[in-house]
Order: C-alpha cells, then sequence, then structure tokens
C-alpha cells in the first residue's frame, strides 16, 4: 500500500505518479510527472508534466523542475533551484503570434544518482550531472557537470574532484 503524505488536499497533484511513502508538503503543484520512493518534496515546488523524481530525493522549498528534467534516486536539491527546458524561450512567433507546445523545442536535463545541487542554482537545459557531483549554491550551469566534481559560479566551473 502507497502512503502519501499530504498536508494540504486541495493542493494540485494532476496524475501524479507516486511511490511508498513519498512525503508532499503544502503548496506543491505536480502534473502528470512520477516521485519515487521515499522522496520528500517540499512546500511550493512546481514538477511539471514528463518530468521524473528518483527514490531517496530531497526537493527543497520554491524549486521549479519543468518539463524534460529527469533526476535520479538519491538526490538533493537545494532551495530555490531553477531548471529550464528551452535555449532559446519566446513568447510569440516572428509574425507575433502566441508560441504553442509545436513552437519549440523541448531540451532534456538529467540529474544522475546521488548529485547535489546547492540553492538558488539555475541550471540551463540539455546538460547532464554527473553522479554524486555537486552544484554549489547560485551556480549558473551551462555545461555537462562530470561525475564526482564540485561546481561554483557563473557559469559554474569544476574547482575540486570528489574522492571516495
Amino acid at each position: 500500500m502507497k502512503k502519501i503524505s499530504i498536508n494540504n488536499p486541495k493542493q494540485s497533484l494532476n496524475n501524479v505518479s507516486v511511490g511508498e511513502n513519498v512525503r508532499i508538503f503544502d503548496f506543491v503543484n505536480a502534473y502528470n510527472c512520477s516521485i519515487d520512493d521515499n522522496s520528500k518534496v517540499g512546500a511550493f515546488v512546481e514538477i511539471q508534466k514528463g518530468a521524473t523524481i528518483g527514490k531517496n530525493c530531497k526537493i527543497s522549498s520554491h524549486t521549479f523542475i519543468c518539463e524534460g528534467v529527469f533526476i535520479e534516486d538519491n538526490c538533493f536539491i537545494g532551495h530555490g533551484v531553477m531548471f529550464t527546458n528551452d535555449l532559446f524561450p519566446r513568447a510569440t512567433n516572428l509574425d507575433g503570434s502566441p508560441q504553442t507546445d509545436s513552437d519549440w523545442n523541448l531540451v532534456e536535463t538529467f540529474v544522475k544518482k546521488g548529485a547535489s545541487i546547492g540553492s538558488n542554482a539555475t541550471i540551463l537545459c540539455g546538460i547532464t550531472i554527473g553522479e554524486n557531483a555537486l552544484v554549489g549554491a547560485g551556480a549558473v550551469v551551462t555545461k555537462d557537470v562530470p561525475a564526482n566534481s564540485i561546481v561554483v559560479g557563473n557559469p559554474a566551473k569544476i574547482i575540486k574532484k570528489i574522492e571516495f
């Protein structure tokens, strides 16, 4: 039997696949996505369609996980982390007509097992954050982050390799 703890039953959880022992706090907007076993989602988080959260993850408050973001098991996502899924966002086409889903190209992002992303980091789309990598708070990640490395700054740069 699934055990899900939802503090506010009025929050938006539409067509969400939820694993065992998932905890979801107030004011979460999640739809057409999946959150796997033992993961925790903090308040004021949005998880869009097609996004996936693995097992044993902690998603801190005020984070935005858009369509095309795939977070594997044992990951930590700090407060206010922003993911993107479009390298050239526009509201309208050249002729002034509003853009629709068919007018943009979804660019996927992958956060590998055991990675941690510090608070207020911005993750541009089309990259992979490697296993056990650590993204420093406030970093702007524009390129792949190798496994077992620490990146900081704007743009994020490797400052150290992690030895296990």
